[in-house]
C-alpha cells in the first residue's frame, strides 16, 4: 500500500509530461510528505481530448454514488485484484483511470529496536523511502471520481492509488507495491520493474503528518539509532 509519498512541483510536471505552461495563480508545490485526504495533482484525459491535463483532487476516492455527507475513511488505496468488481472502485476502474505523479514514496517495515532508556526490546516500524534509481518522476496508476455532497451540493474531485502484490526487494519491506504505468501518454497498464527502483531507511520524521522537507528523504546511516514516534499513516 502507499500511505505517504513525495509529489513534484507543477513546473516539473509540465516538463515531464509535455503539458504546456498553465496560468495557475496557485501552482502545485513540491511536497515531501503527502498524506491521505490531502489535495494532490493527478493526470487525466478529458472526454473531449486525447491529451493529458493536470487536475486537482482529494487523495481518498469518493465514488459518485456515495450517500453519506462525510467521505469514506480508507479509500486512498485500491487493490488491483479487487478494482474491477468491488463496488467502491468498479465504475472508476472502468471509466475514470488516472495517473498520480510522484518522486517517490514511503513504506514501513516491522522491526525490533532496543529502547535506550529501559533496554527493553520493542516492536516498531522503520520507514523507508523508495524512488527510481535514475531520480526520474514516475506515476502511480490511479482511479478518479466526481462526487456531489448530498447536503451542501459542493462538488469534489477525488482519486485513489492502485496497488498490486509486492515482488522482489519490495516484498521485504511491505506486502503491497504500486502498480505503475510506464508511459503516461498512453495511460497503459505497464509497470516499471522493481529493479528500476532503490530504497533506503529514513528518519522517523515522516511519521509526523505535519513534517515536510527534503530531510524526510535523507538516508539514515546504518550505525544511527533513533527513538521517537513510531505510528505511520
Amino acid at each position: 500500500m502507499c500511505g505517504r509519498f513525495v509529489s513534484p512541483e507543477e513546473r516539473a510536471l509540465e516538463r515531464a509530461f509535455d503539458l504546456g505552461r498553465r496560468d495557475n495563480p496557485n501552482p502545485f508545490a513540491r511536497r515531501f510528505n503527502v498524506f491521505p485526504t490531502d489535495t494532490i495533482a493527478f493526470l487525466r484525459t478529458p472526454s473531449n481530448s486525447d491529451r493529458l491535463e493536470l487536475a486537482a483532487g482529494r487523495w481518498g476516492m469518493v465514488p459518485h454514488w456515495w450517500k453519506e455527507a462525510k467521505p469514506p475513511k480508507t479509500s486512498f488505496n485500491a487493490r488491483l485484484e479487487e478494482a474491477a468488481d468491488k463496488p467502491m472502485w468498479r465504475d472508476a476502474f472502468a471509466r475514470a483511470r488516472c495517473l498520480i505523479p510522484a518522486e517517490g514514496w514511503y513504506e514501513w517495515q516491522e522491526v525490533e529496536r532496543v529502547d535506550p532508556a529501559t533496554g527493553e526490546i520493542k516492536a516498531t516500524k522503520q520507514p523507508y523511502f523508495i524512488r527510481r534509481k535514475d531520480g526520474a518522476l514516475f506515476c502511480f496508476a490511479g482511479l478518479a471520481a466526481w462526487w456531489k455532497n448530498p447536503k451542501t451540493g459542493e462538488a469534489l474531485r477525488s482519486c485513489a492509488i492502485l496497488t498490486a502484490a509486492a515482488t522482489g526487494p519490495f516484498a521485504e519491506i511491505h506486502d503491497r507495491a504500486l502498480d505503475d504505468p510506464a508511459k503516461a501518454k498512453a495511460l497503459a497498464e505497464q509497470r516499471v520493474p522493481p529493479s528500476a527502483f532503490t530504497q533506503w531507511r529514513v528518519r522517523l520524521l515522516v511519521n509526523n503528518a505535519k513534517s515536510d522537507g527534503p530531510e524526510l528523504t535523507e538516508r539514515l546511516n546504518e550505525d544511527e539509532e533513533e527513538t521517537g514516534p513510531t505510528s505511520a499513516g
